[in-house]
């Protein structure tokens, strides 16, 4: 079992346990809502999520139908009297029997594999508006900002609005395609730290970044031309060899 916070946040966060036993779809969907900046739980056994949840009252459970030591059905129906928050059942099988066996064991909602990732984000989202909106904090997202100074970035010459999806550069706007824009948004966002490619491959496309896709070294390419960045010696957006890119602070 694993747990990961976010300290970015003066509310409380919501923490999202995910109960899967397929390890690489666990980690996937872990570092997925952590870059989110959801708080994020993994159990892998049915067994060992009853008590987890009874002992920690997770926000929200993505619950796997099939799950070692107690299947995720019969984990809903343990929990389902005490627990009063959201649960999320996923499975493997696209069968209506399965999505009717969960809504009558308490599942709140249903999702099918294989999962992708804005339809389990917008599930989580959904469930969270329905619950205790005052004393949960949804984490700020790309395309779900709320507040002022996550929707415009300044820094120099360089002003880049979320809302508006508009890019100005020396009092002129720079002309980016949609994909542009959301890459440049997560680097402006996280200005002076270095973001790995498997961190922008599962924010911008839902996946780990396999070694062999080139579409964001593309993109950053693009982005360096229009922003009058140096092609041969990046100092805008730079390279981080092995690691991925950065965006820098002071180049503006």
């Amino acid at each position: 079992m694993t747990e990961k916070h976010s300290d970015q946040l003066n509310k409380t966060i919501a923490h999202i346990l995910i109960v899967e036993d397929d390890i690489s779809l666990a980690r996937w969907m872990e570092k997925y809502l952590a870059l989110k900046g959801f708080t994020v739980s993994v159990i892998t056994r049915g067994d060992l999520a009853v008590d987890f949840i009874k002992q920690h009252n997770p926000d929200i459970v993505v619950l796997d139908g099939m799950l070692p030591g107690l299947d995720g059905f019969d984990v809903c129906k343990a929990v389902r009297p005490a627990f009063t928050n959201s649960i999320i059942m996923v499975t493997a099988r696209d069968e209506e029997i399965d999505e009717v066996l969960g809504l009558d064991a308490g599942a709140d909602d249903y999702l099918t594999k294989p999962l992708r990732a804005r339809a389990l984000l917008a599930r989580i989202e959904k469930c969270l508006k329905r619950q205790s909106p005052d004393t949960l904090q949804e984490p700020i997202l790309e395309d779900n900002v709320n507040n002022d100074d996550s929707i415009k970035l300044t820094l120099g010459s360089f002003i880049i609005d979320s809302q508006a999806r508009s890019v100005i550069l020396d009092d002129k706007t720079v002309n980016i395609s949609t994909n542009e824009f959301d890459l440049l948004w997560i680097l402006a966002q996280h200005a002076g730290k270095t973001v790995t490619r498997d961190e922008l491959m599962i924010l911008l496309r839902g996946f780990e970044y396999d070694g062999f896709d080139r579409s964001v070294d593309l993109r950053v390419s693009k982005l360096r031309k229009k922003l009058n960045d140096n092609p041969n010696q990046p100092y805008r957006i730079k390279t981080v060899w092995g690691k991925g890119y950065l965006f820098v602070k002071d180049a503006w």
